[in-house]
């Protein structure tokens, strides 16, 4: 596949300003870098299983595990690796940590996610 962004300008795309809407979009490298980061957290089952438990609310690893039906230790990874990606923060109560999804983006992401899985799968009509 050929790149033509290097050899034409836009007043010589045949095609109706696309490139300048491309343009118009353009985000940097480092910035789509750590998207992409951000959506490979997203990429595993067990991740995304906390994420929905935590959209009803924060809990702690204890609860967290027994909903999942999981050991604690792998919740406590998985919950290292949605923290170290700014998707979940902890709040300390004494010794005991409480969950919560960081903000309404990882709901937001997590609905559009969602809402794509069953349009596709012919579950959802949007």
């Amino acid at each position: 596949m050929s790149d033509n962004k290097s050899t034409m300008n836009c007043d010589e795309c045949p095609h109706d300003n696309c490139n300048r809407k491309v343009a118009k979009t353009e985000v940097s490298d480092d910035v789509l870098y750590d998207l992409a980061e951000v959506f490979k957290v997203f990429g595993d089952s067990t991740r995304i299983r906390i994420i929905s438990a935590l959209m009803d609310g924060e809990m702690c690893v204890y609860h967290l595990s027994e909903k999942l039906n999981m050991g604690q230790s792998a919740i406590s990874h998985q919950l290292r690796i949605l923290r170290g990606a700014g998707l979940v923060r902890p709040r300390k109560e004494g010794k005991e940590s409480y969950y919560s999804l960081d903000d309404e983006h990882v709901e937001e992401i997590f609905g559009a996610g969602l809402a794509h899985v069953l349009h596709k799968g012919g579950m959802l009509d949007v």
